[in-house]
């Protein structure tokens, strides 16, 4: 017995130091985000700048900008349907003029009379339109929204709080035949509205091929985060309103596991107790273990938003 104690008390002073250190890091942490600036990079949690903010999360990617023909044009990369979309269009053709708004102070539009805007990838770039400036060199005045912003037309589905009383998952029509052992891209499964397919293909997601990971980052820069960059691959900080979320997208790789991996939520949970964020959120678009019921009814200020529940996460938004 008299040699127990030595390892008992040994044992007692290690735990009491992990408490000590999860303390004082999650309290680091948090004071940092509310006395500092709104991002995690700013306030010293991050180790890059924001992946996307809620001035840039929005805008469509540029590949090329360039003068020529006396016109100015701008190409963006973006996955085009097979068929023409006028409402798409009409979106790029706003957003090129937004385009040449930022590059003005470094190119001088001169007499410059029109924008010819381009879009698609590889080889299949096309023209989508033109904008006839109302002068040379004189810009249309901006659009009362820049981008594409979901703010005003639909309802934030990562606004709701995590411990109020969700639906039963919705049913999937879709299916598509595959091998037992493989996930298609969540895209070929999921009922997509027109306004929100729009909308990822303007940033840049082909939303047939989007996994599930991908679809919610899009889905946060459309609803104004500001998203930066942690430590762990896969993990980032999104913060709104002054309200931060913990955010870890699991993603899938042919032969692996169809279910989130234990170790996975393991690490998951351990990085958002450190985190300092408010909520925690991991995105997956593999099936989630039974486990992570439990879970959440223990941790309320955590959610799963894995294959089974993205369908609903959609519904949810009530799309205008």
């Amino acid at each position: 017995m008299e040699n127990a104690f030595p390892a008992i008390a040994l044992t007692i002073i290690i735990l009491s130091l992990v408490i000590w250190w999860l303390f004082r890091a999650r309290t680091r942490n948090a004071r940092l985000l509310e006395e500092g600036p709104k991002t995690a990079f700013e306030a010293g949690l991050s180790t890059s700048g924001p992946v996307f903010s809620t001035e840039t999360g929005s805008r469509a990617p540029v590949s090329e900008f360039t003068v020529r023909g006396g016109a100015m044009h701008v190409t963006f990369d973006v996955p085009l349907p097979e068929e023409r979309d006028e409402v798409l269009e009409e979106l790029l053709l706003a957003e090129a003029v937004e385009v040449v708004r930022e590059k003005r102070h470094t190119l001088p539009l001169g007499d410059l009379e029109e924008i010819v805007v381009h879009a698609g990838r590889g080889d299949r770039v096309r023209e989508v339109g033109r904008v006839t400036l109302p002068a040379k060199g004189e810009l249309p005045p901006p659009a009362p929204v820049a981008g594409i912003d979901l703010r005003h037309v639909a309802h934030d589905p990562f606004a709701a709080p995590f411990d109020e009383d969700q639906p039963p998952p919705a049913p999937v029509d879709v299916r598509v035949d595959v091998p037992a052992d493989e996930l298609p891209p969540i895209g070929r499964e999921l009922r997509i509205p027109k306004g929100l397919e729009r909308g990822l293909r303007a940033l840049g997601l082909e939303p047939d091929k989007v996994d599930g990971a991908e679809l919610m980052l899009g889905l946060l820069r459309m609803f104004g985060y500001t998203v930066t960059e942690q430590a762990l691959p896969g993990s980032y900080l999104a913060v709104k309103d002054g309200q931060s979320t913990f955010v870890y997208a699991d993603t899938h790789e042919p032969g692996e596991a169809l279910e989130v991996e234990e170790s996975v939520i393991r690490r998951f949970l351990a990085d958002f107790a450190t985190s300092g964020a408010d909520r925690g959120m991991l995105l997956s678009e593999k099936y989630a273990p039974f486990s992570i019921h439990e879970i959440e009814n223990r941790q309320p200020k955590v959610r799963f938003i894995t294959r089974e529940r993205i369908q609903r996460f959609i519904d949810g938004m009530a799309l205008g």
